[in-house]
């Protein structure tokens, strides 16, 4: 077995065995790897607290003969201690941990995920906004290329109005194309500032009817390309 080191965000854990954890990490240079971490169950465990999901940490594992490495050893690099004590902004920051969890594949690095996931957990932990989630589920289908269209109508081409959006056509639709749900102009712009590069003016949008606009079509468009629910989401909703 090969030994490397890398920094990771601990997606989700399951327990195996009396005393061991299965750990998923999204790591800077390795991609999403998993990981026994032996013996953290156990009171006397050195680092057990620190394989939690959202945990910040860089860690040192041996590469396994399977699908499994062996964790041993982690230190915390962030604590997220404010988005811990919340239970809102942990489930929030649960969301974002499961969507990357069914987006990335094994052991393809990506680096860009990973900062943009790192970011977002930062930004729950420090200076929580309506739309830290939506926007990073938007940005999530940019990066995989699966970014709605909100430019113009995907069905006829034209630039307005545009007064709904649907996930399976691909984007927004105006009114004589319309179909799925209807959306406002206002959620639209944000959704443009996201994806456009105002990702700071987005996230100072208080208005709770466009943030609730915005956040239903992120949720959606990403339920539509996964092909599946986010369980995460459902405890918010």
């Amino acid at each position: 077995m090969s030994l490397y080191r890398d920094d990771g965000i601990v997606l989700r854990t399951w327990r195996l065995g009396e005393a061991d954890r299965i750990v998923v990490l999204l790591t800077a240079e390795h991609g999403k790897v998993r990981g026994v971490a032996k013996g953290v169950r156990k009171t006397r465990s050195k680092f057990g607290g620190r394989l939690e999901p959202t945990s910040h940490v860089a860690v040192q594992l041996h590469r396994g003969r399977g699908d499994l490495d062996v964790v041993t050893q982690a230190e915390t690099l962030d604590r997220f201690e404010s988005l811990r004590l919340d239970a809102e902004r942990f489930a929030e920051a649960s969301a974002l941990l499961e969507a990357i969890d069914v987006v990335a594949p094994d052991r393809e690095p990506d680096e860009r995920r990973y900062r943009m996931l790192l970011g977002a957990l930062r930004t729950l932990d420090e200076r929580p906004a309506a739309l830290v989630v939506p926007a990073f589920l938007l940005k999530l289908l940019a990066h995989e290329g699966l970014a709605p269209q909100l430019d113009a109508c995907v069905r006829c081409g034209t630039d307005g109005p545009l007064v709904a959006v649907d996930p399976g056509e691909g984007g927004v639709l105006c009114e004589a194309c319309r179909r799925g749900r209807a959306v406002s102009s206002s959620a639209i712009a944000v959704m443009r500032a996201v994806l456009g590069g105002g990702l700071s003016d987005a996230l100072a949008v208080t208005d709770e009817g466009v943030c609730a606009e915005v956040d239903a079509v992120a949720n959606a468009a990403v339920e539509y390309h996964l092909e599946r629910r986010l369980r995460s989401r459902r405890v918010l909703g």
